[in-house]
């Protein structure tokens, strides 16, 4: 491929999308960026999408933070069936320099036709006469002299959202609301930030102590899928703000995840056997390995995951709205507020506005994102999302009067090591609304704890201490990523496309217990979206986090109920 024609391609547009259907060692990327850098006349921002299966990568996509915010770099690490069926993106060049290597094949050319964009270059030097004919057949036009094939099909294409106006109102300054302000303000925009107590993170954000790890499951399925992506997302957005243990008050101790009894033992041994998970990311121990590593009694051994860890989710908050600099503006200690939309008979060229218990507009923009966990359910645009408010005590214990940990240790509950003299234990999950310490919830907590490290007699006579948060959760107990829907105009929308949605209303919501790892892939997601940009997650991921898919439920509940 030469770089000088893709060059001439690219000049003059705000945004260019690149899928390589081989990253190798990275070496073709690295050039594509230098070319990039290099061009006076280059597009604002550059999207790579490339696929490193066989790399050492995990399953699914891998967003890789870049040092040049401009710069977006997606690696898939699945097949190349697959990637076309799950990407959402509509590349302007596709590199197909080794076709039999990267799994093309002539039934291939038709679902790389619906994704590409219109005028779509092709580079592909290796084509047998069947892989030629399939793609001419979609449209692809193959020019000898100039060496690529240009997409000329006249099938309709999806259109590329027009660059936004870059200017929202974010409201929530917890984990949610401030990993979308970061991602935002990268990306060019100028946000405001609207939190109804006066600092940040002083709802469920406020712990001591978040802890972050992955999931793991005999199948695979999205809830292990998704927080897959987003612990190891995480782990590098935290790095490029300054690590863990720095910037971020934590440590990446590792976590050790005991089996709830010998046949969760026997499944964790059979997805170890099975040989699919590297050891950097998580390792089964034994009984003897479990209990050399802890120092404490492991009868049925557990899952240690040696990147993870404990941070507090406050300075992760801070951290993030730290890397805004200028474009951020704080409205804190502003209360309750409502929501109006203003201008445009309410459609795509309005303003939202945020007004204050007194009818004062606190702040006002064309897009809004509600990161504001349970007080969501407040607000007559999202009033109608099936959330829940889930109270969780934990317990703050004395470092000497509990065993010292090498490790986070976690079953039905966690105990961190203790860091500033304090430990701790938690959390209960309650039905009510009470926010006071009770001791009902510490003895809970404290018999857990005494189960986790085999000690009945731990924690005798503990001072009720530590500190009561509310987790906003959905039934299914995902989180709620993108355009908030419109269920009051959803008649008989069948799917998910079709749902009508606020505009220019989006919602960071739903992340119960793991909000301190979802925040950030949420985020970047979102503004992914916005930005018309590839974007981070496999299509059937993105739409199991789509707020709208309550509509479709809601629907489908309310047939089978005029049925039965």
């Amino acid at each position: 491929m030469d770089l000088r024609v893709l060059g001439a391609h690219w000049r003059g547009r705000a945004r260019y999308t690149v899928l390589d259907t081989d990253h190798g060692d990275g070496a073709r990327v690295r050039a594509l960026q230098d070319a990039w850098r290099a061009d006076p006349d280059k597009p604002a921002r550059l999207h790579i999408v490339a696929l490193g299966a066989g790399h050492g990568l995990l399953p699914g996509f891998h967003r890789i933070p870049q040092d040049d915010p401009r710069l977006t770099l997606t690696l898939l690490a699945v097949p190349l069936d697959t990637a076309l069926a799950q990407l959402a993106a509509q590349p302007d060049a596709v590199l197909l320099q080794d076709a039999a290597g990267a799994g093309f094949t002539g039934p291939l050319a038709r679902p790389l036709s619906r994704i590409v964009a219109a005028d779509a270059r092709l580079f592909a030097d290796d084509l047998d006469e069947a892989q030629r004919a399939a793609l001419q057949a979609q449209g692809f036009v193959f020019d000898e002299s100039q060496g690529y094939a240009v997409f000329a099909g006249r099938k309709p294409r999806l259109p590329v959202p027009p660059i936004p106006e870059r200017r929202a109102l974010v409201v929530g300054a917890g984990l949610a609301g401030s990993a979308a302000c970061a991602s935002l303000c990268a990306r060019g925009w100028d946000v405001t930030l609207v939190e109804r107590h006066p600092a940040t993170a002083m709802e469920a954000s406020g712990n001591l102590a978040g802890i972050f790890m992955p999931l793991l499951s005999k199948d695979d399925n999205i809830p292990t899928r998704l927080t897959r992506a987003a612990y190891l997302y995480a782990l590098r957005a935290w790095r490029q703000l300054g690590g863990i243990g720095a910037s971020i008050e934590g440590q990446a101790c590792g976590v050790l995840q005991l089996a709830r009894d010998a046949s969760h033992a026997e499944v964790s041994r059979a997805i170890a056997r099975e040989g699919n998970i590297p050891p950097g990311f998580a390792r089964w121990l034994e009984r003897p390995d479990a209990e050399l590593l802890l120092g404490l009694p492991a009868p049925d051994g557990g899952w240690l995951f040696p990147q993870g860890g404990w941070a507090r989710p406050g300075s992760v908050c801070d951290a993030m709205l730290a890397s805004c600099g200028e474009r951020l503006t704080r409205r804190f200690g502003v209360g309750s507020i409502t929501l109006e939309r203003h201008g445009s008979a309410g459609g795509e060229h309005g303003e939202w506005l945020a007004r204050d218990a007194h009818g004062k507009v606190v702040a006002q923009a064309p897009t809004v994102v509600l990161a504001n966990g349970a007080g969501a359910r407040h607000l007559a645009q999202s009033a109608d999302l099936p959330l829940a408010a889930l109270r969780g005590q934990v317990t703050h214990l004395a470092g000497g009067t509990v065993p010292a940990l090498p490790v986070v240790l976690c079953r039905e509950a966690y105990f961190t090591p203790a860091a500033g003299g304090v430990a701790c234990a938690g959390a209960t999950y309650d039905l009510d609304d009470d926010p006071a310490l009770r001791a009902s919830s510490q003895q809970e907590n404290i018999e857990r704890l005494r189960a986790l490290v085999s000690d009945p007699g731990v924690a005798e006579a503990a001072p009720l201490a530590g500190r009561v948060g509310f987790r906003c959760v959905a039934p299914d107990r995902l989180p709620l990523v993108g355009r908030l829907p419109d269920f009051a105009a959803a008649g008989a929308t069948e799917r998910l496309r079709d749902v009508p949605r606020h505009p220019g209303l989006h919602a960071l919501l739903g992340y119960a217990s793991r909000g301190l790892i979802w925040a950030p892939l949420g985020a970047e997601l979102l503004a992914a979206g916005l930005e018309g940009e590839p974007l981070p997650l496999e299509t059937s991921l993105v739409d199991a986090l789509d707020p709208a898919r309550f509509v479709l439920r809601a629907r489908r509940t309310g047939r089978a109920s005029q049925t039965i």
